[in-house]
């Protein structure tokens, strides 16, 4: 379970003249079970998921929806940035999950969904990308809100009267 690490900027900073630096750390738990309990702490930190299943197991494309309620429940954000990824797209001869039903699953929950192959390299820049650009749109709008002032009478809150246990996806 060692993590990637990776420094990204924005790619889009020349159009929206913000720049970014993200922090980005890839964890591989391969959804073993002995790294359940680890998975929620890095849940807790992350502002976006690469939720990759095997195409060549019907029983992992199964587990997305259960790793998706975990995502959900547990994440920083109550809508964290997800990305749905179908690895094996190179062992077509020894494929369980259509494409079709992964993008059906994908647009359920409103996600996009890529089919990767970590042995050839195909897809993968352009998932991680995506998953990149939504997290780093996610960072524009928190930048781009003005600050809260109670004395305006609004009814925002400053970041130090929220509850503890709130969850916010601040930047």
């Amino acid at each position: 379970m060692t993590p990637q690490v990776y420094t990204a900027a924005n790619p889009n900073a020349t159009t929206t003249g913000k720049t970014f630096k993200v922090h980005l750390q890839l964890w591989d738990t391969a959804g073993q079970e002995r790294f359940r309990s680890l998975t929620t702490a890095f849940f807790r930190d992350a502002m976006g998921f690469l939720l990759m299943f095997d195409l060549t197991s019907q029983q992992s494309f199964l587990n997305v929806r259960n790793w998706m309620s975990q995502l959900q429940a547990n994440a920083y954000c109550e809508n964290p940035d997800i990305v749905l990824i179908g690895n094996k797209a190179d062992l077509t001869d020894q494929r369980e999950v259509q494409e079709k039903q992964a993008k059906e699953l994908a647009d359920k929950y409103g996600i996009p969904y890529f089919e990767t192959s970590a042995a050839t390299g195909a897809e993968v820049d352009k998932a991680v990308i995506t998953l990149l650009d939504l997290v780093m749109k996610r960072m524009e709008q928190c930048v781009d809100k003005p600050p809260a002032d109670p004395a305006n009478g609004n009814g925002a809150t400053k970041l130090s009267d929220e509850q503890p246990n709130e969850k916010k996806c601040a930047c």
